[in-house]
């Protein structure tokens, strides 16, 4: 396929498409006629991009991913992301529940709530705090 319709395929302009040939993420196309042309293999590799930065992952991470020299380091990699996830997730079901009790809370001032005091000072991760002094 032409790197439009691949593009296309995806909901990509096709700069983009060329930007990770550039950096290495999506192996260049074989050219017919001075044209790219894209495989079954490609339009996987670009799932895989796609899903990867859906998962926080930068192009840069993505691109060390894709180049590991080995099971041990791709692993080694994708720890260190699967942890940081963990983290975001936890982080966002914290706000989830924030906001739905606000959602429901009767005070005028949110923040003068009981409830919500009590959520937010059980969230907070002290060394996230800086002192003043």
């Amino acid at each position: 396929m032409r790197i439009g319709e691949l593009a296309d395929r995806f909901g990509l302009g096709t700069h983009v498409l060329r930007h990770w040939e550039t950096m290495g993420l999506l192996t260049p196309a074989a050219r017919v006629n001075g044209r790219r042309r894209y495989t079954r293999d490609h339009v996987i590799r670009v799932m895989t991009i796609i899903r990867a930065k859906g998962g926080g992952m930068s192009l840069d991470q993505i691109g060390d991913v894709l180049s590991a020299t080995g099971k041990a380091e791709r692993r080694a990699l994708l720890q260190r992301h699967h942890a940081d996830l963990e983290r975001r997730l936890a982080e966002i079901a914290t706000s989830k529940r924030l906001i739905e009790h606000l959602m429901e809370c009767g005070a005028e001032d949110f923040t003068q709530c009981p409830d919500y005091r009590r959520m937010v000072e059980t969230a907070l991760d002290p060394s996230d705090c800086v002192s003043n002094s």
